[in-house]
């Protein structure tokens, strides 16, 4: 796992690249990036799957935030980013959330 984030000069925003490596996806088919960036709808940011068998996906992030998330393998497992800036109860399961700082 890994966070990108480059910083747009001409705007207050953070374009943050997630990515799962293979072990990490855990032979998934699908993955999700879940998180409170957009209300944890669980569908609405799917990851693109390169060849590799990893994953990816690039989103626009206001700057001077920080966002909890996750991800989703195949609509049934969750697992949380181990390069996370850092963690937090998810308040929801015993689970602790990712958090990305921009």
């Amino acid at each position: 796992m890994s966070l990108k984030k480059q910083y747009l000069k001409s705007r207050n925003l953070c374009k943050v690249t997630f990515r799962l490596s293979k072990p990490e996806a855990q032979g998934a088919g699908v993955a999700h990036l879940v998180g409170d960036f957009n209300d944890w709808d669980v569908s609405a940011t799917p990851m693109k799957r390169l060849k590799s068998g990893e994953f990816t996906t690039t989103v626009p992030l206001e700057s001077g935030k920080s966002y909890q998330f996750r991800y989703l393998l195949d609509q049934s497992s969750w697992q949380n980013d181990g390069n996370a800036d850092a963690y937090v109860p998810s308040g929801v399961s015993a689970d602790d959330n990712s958090v990305v700082v921009i």
